[in-house]
């Protein structure tokens, strides 16, 4: 498979405005989490986890696992790194902080939106943000860098 192929199959194109998104299922973790791509635009990617029992991480609660939601923002800043000017043909994580703010709502799916604020010749820089319906309300945030991985070895 070619690096633009594998490029498009994790960020496939939306195929019209009324989609609701698109399984991410080129990445097993991603597939298994059940991870969709709602949108994308230069520098940005909203992605989403719909609540399933199989995501809970407190059985007493129902609230979705922190893990769940951490494999969102990573993927989600990963995906925003991608659709950044400098077109990387893959990244890979260098540092991911996340600060929890509230639990995930029960029976409530996660979106994830991230922004990939600056990109150097061979690092991307993304801010996230986890939440349900508001943004302004969030679940957590991140801040995350990413190796820009090029085809041939430069940008």
């Amino acid at each position: 498979m070619t690096d633009d192929k594998f490029k498009d199959s994790i960020v496939p194109p939306l195929q019209d405005d009324n989609e609701d998104g698109l399984l991410m299922s080129a990445l097993p973790h991603s597939r298994e989490l059940g991870m969709r791509l709602i949108s994308r635009a230069d520098d940005e990617a909203v992605l989403m986890i719909p609540y399933d029992p199989k995501l809970i991480g407190d059985p007493q609660t129902g609230v979705m696992h922190g893990g769940a939601i951490t494999a969102l923002l990573d993927t989600c800043c990963g995906t925003a790194v991608m659709m950044s000017s400098k077109k990387p043909s893959s990244t890979a994580t260098l540092d991911l902080r996340i600060n929890y703010m509230k639990p995930a709502t029960p029976e409530k799916s996660v979106y994830a939106h991230a922004h990939c604020y600056r990109a150097t010749r061979s690092i991307g820089f993304v801010r996230a943000i986890a939440y349900h319906e508001d943004r302004d309300d969030p679940i957590a945030t991140a801040s995350a860098a990413f190796i820009l991985n090029f085809k041939g070895g430069s940008a």
